[in-house]
């Protein structure tokens, strides 16, 4: 099972505060841990919502909303995509995680869709295309290939 970990941003990552070189050596070591346990997909940290912009749907209608945006609580500073045979190993590798922002700072442990979870609304012509992009992008994933 793959599962996202959402570092959730902080009124310090939401200003742009950079962390120290102790603070990337501690991350650096971790990312390393994750990686030689096989478990690490992917990973990377994000820059403030003021840099950014939202789309927002509303029927056929796109409206670009450019950031920063409120509740910086509620916003996403990073990510590692990881490699776990249960929510619970999941979780306990995010509490291996250094603490990734300073002061109070929070990870969000989701699962990832497979193909599998969406049942027969993935039709056979709908799971190759799903496949061919894999290949195409070198990801892995939804059709249980990882």
């Amino acid at each position: 099972m793959r599962f996202m970990v959402i570092v959730k941003a902080t009124e310090d990552t939401e200003a742009g505060v950079l962390p120290t070189t102790e603070e990337l050596a501690a991350m650096g070591a971790y990312n390393e841990e994750l990686a030689r346990a096989g478990v690490l997909l992917a990973g990377e940290g994000l820059h403030p919502s003021a840099k950014g912009a939202r789309v927002v749907f509303s029927g056929d209608s796109r409206t670009v909303i450019d950031g920063p945006f409120a509740e910086s609580k509620e916003l996403i500073a990073g990510f590692w995509l990881i490699q776990a045979k249960s929510l619970e190993e999941a979780v306990e590798w995010a509490k291996r995680c250094p603490s990734p922002t300073r002061g109070e700072s929070q990870l969000e442990v989701r699962q990832v869709f497979e193909a599998e979870d969406f049942g027969e609304e993935l039709t056979p012509e709908l799971r190759a295309q799903e496949d061919r992009l894999r290949e195409q992008t070198g990801s892995s994933g939804s059709s249980g290939s990882a």
